[in-house]
């Protein structure tokens, strides 16, 4: 191998090293947005609820609805974020496994794919957001 095919393959790897670091940051703001935008629609379904007293409840449906659609972009971005990094998080133990691997090496679970016919299905506590956390505790047997 020539010095100038080195340079080149460095060069490329440096290249492709910065998109993805360009990729993953996207991924984190748009991830963050979601998350705010979460809050601020919980928010608004506590002031709605307040001053309609269940008259309301399609407003309140619809705003559920849009948070259930934000959470589902966000598991969707995380999963994405992850593969960039080389990994998946295993949905039964939180262990870190190769992107590779089809099954979690610490507990035996399969490993999420987003080719998967339920991986767009929510769990039940998952509404939670990383600026959320504290703010909202109604799942104590989860760990956040």
């Amino acid at each position: 191998m020539s010095l100038l095919e080195t340079l080149g393959n460095v060069s490329r790897g440096a290249s492709d090293k910065a998109k993805n670091i360009s990729e993953a940051n996207n991924l984190k703001r748009k991830i963050l947005y979601e998350e705010e935008r979460i809050v601020e629609i919980f928010t608004d379904i506590g002031k709605k609820y307040y001053k309609t007293q269940n008259e309301d409840t399609e407003g309140l449906k619809a705003l559920c609805d849009d948070i259930d659609t934000r959470r589902r972009r966000i598991k969707k971005m995380r999963f994405e974020l992850n593969g960039i990094r080389g990994y998946k998080i295993c949905p039964k133990c939180d262990a870190e496994v190769n992107e590779r691997f089809q099954f979690c090496g610490r507990c035996g679970a399969r490993l999420p794919d987003m080719e998967d016919e339920d991986f767009m299905s929510l769990e039940s506590g998952d509404y939670y957001t990383e600026s959320s956390n504290n703010v909202f505790n109604a799942d104590s047997n989860k760990n956040y």
